[in-house]
Formats: structure tokens, C-alpha cells, sequence
């Protein structure tokens, strides 16, 4: 019988109180921890590791090889944020309880080839009306294991051996309690006192710069590429036009992060091999005072 204890939940809520995707509602903050754990480590792969990001920046970050919670990136800079030895302890904490849990779920199933991992996300985010939100889940190997609906409140088994960890979680209610306040006050409490350090970073406008290429395959077609790279927030729009008209992209926006703060977005056109008039890019953006054309025309 496997003897499960819920994870974060088993812990005091060391986070104590605060201090004082797009919304359909307006502007919005999101705090969120990702966390995984490994059966089997490997080189470059800790045990354990933690991240958690404002918005979507990394601020800061915990790996069972270093044992330390370390504020990334701009945060780093900052004083008074957080108490970083004390998150440290915080997080060595729930990095042992994190992979006693993956060990018993792997139990369950005898599990003992290979190696296999345990996922869990959870945070909360505020919208600029002051309506909040909130979630809590973990996976197996890739797929969903178990959820907690703060409505209920109930943990959502998705798995068999999740099954038996909601048996124990909910055994004692104040567990049950404990995650929902953890979502509903003390979580939206981090983020408003995070925010009041990270406004300058969070709220930053970088324009996107452009670039349009092409690619032909010969006999065939023409693929055109728009390019904007180096631009923050990540909201973005790229839209190919011919003569004031949109024109039917060959597939659909792709935006990633570029690995430095910012992003970087493209939208393919493919044209006939015997077209040869001008096809503009059209970028709208925040940081743009107006929209941003980039024009290719074959030369």
C-alpha cells in the first residue's frame, strides 16, 4: 500500500502571508512554479528542480544539485524581494517530500525500469479588475495525473494510483482547506508583493525589429518569411497583404522566447513561382507606435 503525502501541503506554508494565457478581462499578472522530478538523473538533468516565473519570465530558480534558490535574470539585482535563504529551505523541503511521492507512485505501478518523471504546476494570477484565478496539477510520465478544484474543494484523480493519493490527501480536511487558501489568499498575496519589485521589468515595452527572407523550391513555389524577433510583451501580430488585402498565410503565427527576455514571431506565405509583385508584412505591436510594413518584392 503505497503511503502518499501531499506534496507542498504536508509542509508548513513557509510562504507565509504576503504583504500587501490572455485575459478576457483586461491587462493581467500570472505567478506560476513549475516543478520536476527524476527517477534517474542524468548529466545536466538534476533530481530536482524548481522554477518559478512572473508572467512569463523566469525570476527565479532551485536544483537538487545546488540547493539554492536563486533569483535570475533582472531579479537579481533587486534587494528585498524575497528572503532567498529561507526560500531555499523552503524549496529543499518540498524537494524531498516531491520525489518521496514520485518514488510511491512508481511503487504502484512497479515502475522500477527505465526512468520516469513527476511533474507539478501550480500559481495564481490577478486581472487589472481585481477578479483572480488560481490552479494546481501534476503529471506522470507525461500524462495528467491528479487536479485540485479549490470550488469543491476536492483533488480531481485522472490516474489509478492518483486515485489512492486523493484518499490520502483528503483524509485529513485540513489539507483540503490548507491548498484552497494556499490559492485563493496567500498565492494572489505573493504575486501583488513580487509585482511591486518587478513593475519596471514586467510592464517594459521592446519593439520588435523585422525581417522578411524567402525560399524557393524550384519549378514549384516561392515561401516567404516574416520575422520579428526581439520584442517584448508577447503579443504580437503578423499578417501578410497584397494591395491593401490580406492574403491566406501557409500556416499558422508561431511565437517562441528567444532565451534573453524577449521573443521572437514568424508567418509563412507561399506564392506562385511566377509571382513577381510586391508582398508586405504587416506588424502591429505595443511598442510600435504605429504598424510596422516590411516589404519583399523579387529583385
Amino acid at each position: 500500500m503505497i503511503t502518499m503525502v501531499p506534496v507542498l501541503l504536508s509542509l508548513p506554508l513557509l510562504l507565509g502571508t504576503a504583504a500587501p494565457p490572455e485575459s478576457p478581462v483586461g491587462a493581467h499578472h500570472t505567478l506560476t512554479f513549475l516543478y520536476t522530478g527524476v527517477s534517474r538523473p542524468s548529466r545536466g538533468l538534476p533530481r530536482f528542480q524548481a522554477l518559478a516565473f512572473l508572467n512569463d519570465q523566469a525570476f527565479f530558480h532551485y536544483d537538487s544539485e545546488s540547493q539554492q534558490a536563486q533569483p535570475l535574470g533582472p531579479w537579481s539585482q533587486l534587494r528585498g524581494m524575497e528572503d532567498w535563504n529561507k526560500e531555499s529551505q523552503l524549496q529543499k523541503a518540498r524537494e524531498e517530500i516531491f520525489l518521496v511521492t514520485l518514488k510511491d507512485i512508481m511503487d504502484y505501478y512497479q515502475d522500477s525500469e527505465g526512468s520516469h518523471t513527476f511533474q507539478g504546476r501550480f500559481g495564481c494570477e490577478l486581472w487589472s479588475n481585481g477578479s483572480s484565478g488560481a490552479s494546481w496539477s501534476y503529471a506522470y510520465d507525461g500524462k495528467d495525473f491528479i487536479k485540485f478544484n479549490k470550488d469543491i474543494p476536492a483533488w480531481i484523480p485522472l490516474d489509478a494510483a492518483a486515485l489512492e493519493m486523493k484518499k490520502k490527501w483528503e483524509a485529513e480536511k485540513v489539507y483540503l482547506q490548507r491548498a484552497k487558501a494556499y490559492l485563493e489568499e496567500e498565492c494572489p498575496g505573493l504575486l501583488r508583493r513580487y509585482l511591486n519589485y518587478s513593475r519596471t521589468q514586467l510592464d517594459r515595452q521592446d519593439p520588435p525589429s523585422v525581417w522578411v527572407t524567402s525560399h524557393v523550391v524550384p519549378g514549384r513555389h516561392r515561401t516567404l518569411k516574416c520575422l520579428a524577433y526581439d520584442f517584448y510583451p508577447r503579443g504580437i501580430s503578423l499578417r501578410w497583404n497584397q494591395a491593401h488585402k490580406a492574403q491566406e498565410s501557409e500556416s499558422e503565427r508561431v511565437i517562441l522566447p528567444s532565451g534573453n527576455g524577449t521573443y521572437q514571431a514568424w508567418v509563412l506565405l507561399r506564392i506562385g513561382p511566377q509571382d513577381k509583385a510586391p508582398h508586405m508584412c504587416s506588424v502591429q505591436h505595443p511598442a510600435l507606435p504605429q504598424p510596422l510594413t516590411a516589404q519583399w518584392q523579387e529583385r
